[in-house]
């Protein structure tokens, strides 16, 4: 034994002190690995739909209700299956609507009680006690588990439960307890949710989202390129913020930064009405302004939207130049408007006329160049957001939590593209001066994304900042994936064939095998047994694209939660279930509002898909976290036969 060896069982022998403790430790992993594993959530794209993540987080894609016909079968009408999987979801509100139609509300308690407690012991069977005990409500912990647990001591069972049941409603503890349990059960139905990117831009509720997912009890978080540009703004990187704020009054949203974080959009108002205030600003009337705009707000908003625009751009252009490496040049747009005709010349020669020409901020002479006025306004947005004690939250959570991509039970996460040649190979990618590619190109960005929160060195600081606009619209991005962003073809150009996005060859090539079990082997995984999911391109079902590609080892999820997609999707989302069966994907239809679902007792899984099922059923021993456990009880094995040979003497 080396020294480094026996070192490191002397640290191990002060957990488990005795052979007793070490040998009841060995017992309790190896109980764990033969339960069975615990089911995975994936959800992307979210986009701030907070309403309907909510709800397809409350009911796990269908996990909660599945749950309910396991344990009710043909015992329970489907509408009595409805009503209760629908309690589970909103308990609360449920209550409170049952209490004005129902007449015995004694009764309905006790009957609600026994079949929550049905579905709770179902659902906790495929943890340890040790586990569920862990996830119990403090206040009814004990009492749960008495419901819940088998007793073998007690004769007469029913008599045992019903004295706990009367009990609860006798001391007017019942509503609070059903609320208990039914919390208790969407806790336990999931035991990890994998988030695969997106979480910001378009819908109104990001903020919410992240409050909801920090209180969650075991996720991970694959940044998408709309978290990333938002990183980039918490980091203080000019063109990130331009472009945040850019999204939010295009989509109708400043409430998020203004409400939501309390960034104050005043500078920008006032400087937007000033400097275009003979401005119709036509050309940027959004997309989705709030329909309770009057006259005067939507004015503020076009002009606020295209003031935003051009700095936007000029600081673009700024980092472009700056950054000649990130072989972005073609996006070098403002020096090529000719101002007295009206007209641009795109890089590939071609001339276009402009459906906007006035510019009273730009010096053709300097047209990258922000004005006084613009720098000031940048000033205080950028203190706005630097100084935000949520968004800073916020983001290191994503920091914490998060990355550009992950390896799990078998799986590939992330959200957007490999950078690929047309012939299959990785793309060589430069990055201020040395070439990545696959997954060293994913690691080295990830690297830069976080030195951009604490780099200490300014001049390391402020690449690692403009890595952060990189990810966000760079051509070799594998975030974003796509020859350029047509941002400023989209508002100053009608021709459509400028709007044009190419997309990487990684999507022309999701169905050649050879070329996906190449990525997967590129990051330690078996191209036969190893699956890519992903998200980032909307699925345009009503067009007949299948989100499973490659004979099932590629899975798209990005199906449209956001409202923005639902029109060449189809539907409002994909999401995936992956348990000790196999996995499942499932399609949502739009989500009208929380009120429907208690109410109508509508829910919004439209239809599950099994993608694989297994031969037989996957246990935690099958999983990433059972390799650890089988790693752990060598070690303690090993620990016992230190102390049985008395190389290390046991504390009693």
């Amino acid at each position: 034994m080396t020294t480094e060896e026996l070192r490191y069982l002397q640290r191990l022998a002060e957990l488990y002190p005795t052979i007793g403790k070490a040998s009841t430790e060995i017992i309790n992993l190896q109980s764990i690995l033969n339960l069975p594993k615990g089911t995975e959530h994936f959800l992307s794209d979210i986009h701030g739909e907070y309403q309907a993540f909510s709800h397809v987080l409350r009911n796990g894609s269908g996990a909660v209700r599945k749950k309910v016909d396991d344990v009710f079968g043909h015992t329970l009408s489907n509408q009595d299956k409805r009503s209760l999987a629908t309690l589970i979801y909103y308990p609360k509100e449920k209550i409170e609507l049952v209490k004005k139609q129902e007449e015995d509300m004694e009764n309905w308690y006790k009957i609600t009680l026994y079949r929550l407690i049905e579905v709770c012991k179902t659902t906790a069977s495929k943890y340890t006690r040790s586990k569920v005990r862990k996830a119990l409500p403090a206040d009814y912990a004990y009492v749960i588990e008495e419901l819940i647990t088998e007793k073998a001591e007690v004769l007469d069972k029913e008599a045992y439960y019903d004295a706990i049941v009367e009990t609860i409603i006798q001391i007017g503890r019942a509503e609070n307890f059903i609320i208990a349990l039914c919390e208790l059960i969407q806790r336990l139905v999931v035991d990890h949710l994998h988030i695969l990117g997106d979480i910001y831009d378009r819908g109104p509720g990001p903020h919410f989202i992240m409050d909801r997912l920090m209180s969650y009890h075991s996720l991970d978080i694959q940044w998408g390129n709309h978290d990333v540009v938002w990183m980039g703004a918490a980091a203080g990187q000019q063109a990130c913020i331009a472009t945040v704020i850019r999204n939010s009054v295009r989509y109708g949203n400043l409430d998020i930064l203004e409400d939501g974080y309390g960034i104050n959009m005043m500078p920008l108002a006032a400087f937007a009405m000033e400097a275009y205030r003979d401005d119709p600003c036509i050309a940027f009337s959004g997309i989705s302004s709030p329909s309770n705009y009057n006259a005067m707000e939507k004015e503020y908003s076009r002009k606020m939207h295209k003031a935003i625009a051009v700095i936007q751009f000029k600081l673009e252009g700024q980092l472009i130049m700056n950054h000649p490496d990130f072989d972005m040049e073609d996006r070098l747009l403002l020096h090529r408007i000719h101002p007295e005709k009206g007209t641009i010349t795109l890089p590939d020669g071609k001339e276009y006329p402009l459906l906007d020409n006035c510019f009273p901020t730009v010096d053709w002479t300097h047209p990258y160049q922000l004005t006084k006025e613009e720098q000031t306004v940048m000033e205080r947005l950028t203190s706005g957001f630097v100084n935000c004690a949520k968004l800073q939250q916020h983001m290191r959570f994503l920091l914490d939590k998060g990355g550009l991509y992950r390896v799990y039970n078998g799986n590939l996460l992330f959200h957007g593209s490999i950078p690929l040649n047309e012939d299959g190979s990785f793309k060589k990618v430069q990055i201020y001066g040395n070439i990545y590619k696959g997954k060293a190109l994913y690691d080295t960005l990830e690297s830069y994304a976080r030195r951009a929160f604490y780099e200490l060195d300014d001049k390391e600081l402020e690449k690692s900042r403009d890595i952060l606009w990189y990810i966000w619209a760079a051509p070799n991005s594998p975030l974003f994936g796509k020859d350029k962003m047509t941002t400023f073809e989209r508002y100053y150009i009608e021709d459509p064939g400028t709007h044009q996005e190419n997309k990487n060859a990684y999507y022309r090539l999701l169905e050649n095998e050879k070329v996906v079990d190449h990525i997967l082997e590129e990051f330690g995984l078996d191209g036969a047994e190893g699956r890519i999911i992903n998200g980032h391109v909307p699925v345009h079902q009503l067009e007949g694209e299948n989100p499973v590609k490659c004979g099932g080892k590629v899975i798209v999820i990005d199906g449209g939660f956001s409202k923005a997609y639902r029109k060449i999707t189809g539907i409002a989302g994909y999401t995936l279930i992956y348990n000790s069966y196999g996995l499942a994907l499932t399609a949502h239809e739009p989500f009208t509002s929380a009120e429907d679902a208690v109410i109508r007792e509508q829910d919004i899984v439209s239809n599950r898909v099994a993608v694989h099922y297994t031969s037989r059923r996957r246990l935690v021993g099958d999983t990433d976290n059972g390799k650890a456990l089988k790693e752990r009880i060598s070690e303690l094995k090993w620990l016992l036969e230190a102390y049985r040979r008395g190389i290390i003497k046991e504390k009693k």
